[in-house]
């Protein structure tokens, strides 16, 4: 089995990713601060059919410093790398004058400088082995802006400009990066909305309705797929149609 890296992989959408890429053949190291209720039943489901596919590895993804040790680590243990979904993200909602410095501070780190040294370290774990995938997720506020997202929005589009030079860096070993951008999802933060504005953002969308974690999850199947080889340094937009 091919071993991948979903950094927030405990719940939401990198809990959904995790859970497609084990039941497609890929063995998942899930990265989160802790573990939960949901993110044990799934890993118990996923190792009764396909034992060995879903593991977990406590990880505060804000300890920069620890990253190098992380990835060796998971590579001892696991062996080679061929894949890293760069999921884990922190959110406030607030306008940027009203938003505490640390809490800025926060958000690019998160978001920004740890996806970014963690994929520093992947990147030569996979270079060693001849190739690999990388996936970074993104969001549609890294081009069309919401307001009290600011920052959230600056560190998004960050991604996708680290993504596409990082492509340019690495394709020529064998290593693909990619970006994929969600839209408002089907998860606990969009129930929390009412109704009324559940259904404004529905009516934006092309298709009338939200994408869901399982959108996102094949989007990432197939980045990291044979079938998307030629495929890197592009973003794929999973929105329903709301930025078209």
């Amino acid at each position: 089995m091919r071993n991948v890296i979903v950094t927030g992989g405990s719940r939401g959408i990198g809990l959904g990713i995790a859970r497609k890429l084990a039941s497609s053949g890929y063995c998942v190291v899930a990265l989160a601060r802790h573990t939960n209720d949901e993110l044990i039943v799934a890993m118990e489901k996923a190792n009764s059919i396909n034992s060995g596919s879903f593991h977990f590895v406590p990880f505060d993804l804000s300890d920069i410093e620890a990253m190098r040790a992380l990835v060796k680590s998971v590579r001892d243990q696991f062996g080679p790398i061929y894949g890293l979904v760069n999921n884990a993200g922190i959110s406030f909602n607030a306008v940027l004058a009203m938003l505490p410095t640390p809490q800025i501070e926060q958000l690019v780190r998160v978001n920004m400088l740890s996806p970014i040294v963690l994929s520093k370290y992947v990147v030569r774990s996979m270079m060693a082995d001849g190739g690999g995938r990388i996936v970074n997720l993104t969001s549609i506020t890294a081009f069309t802006g919401f307001s009290g997202l600011s920052v959230y929005g600056a560190t998004k589009a960050s991604m996708i400009g680290f993504a596409r030079s990082l492509s340019r860096e690495v394709g020529r070993i064998g290593i693909t990066v990619n970006s994929i951008a969600p839209g408002f999802i089907e998860t606990d933060l969009t129930k929390e909305l009412d109704d009324e504005q559940r259904e404004k953002i529905k009516r934006r969308s092309a298709l009338l309705r939200l994408a869901c974690v399982e959108d996102i999850a094949n989007a990432v199947e197939f980045l990291l797929s044979e079938k998307a080889k030629n495929i890197t340094g592009t973003v794929l937009t999973v929105d329903a149609g709301s930025t078209a």
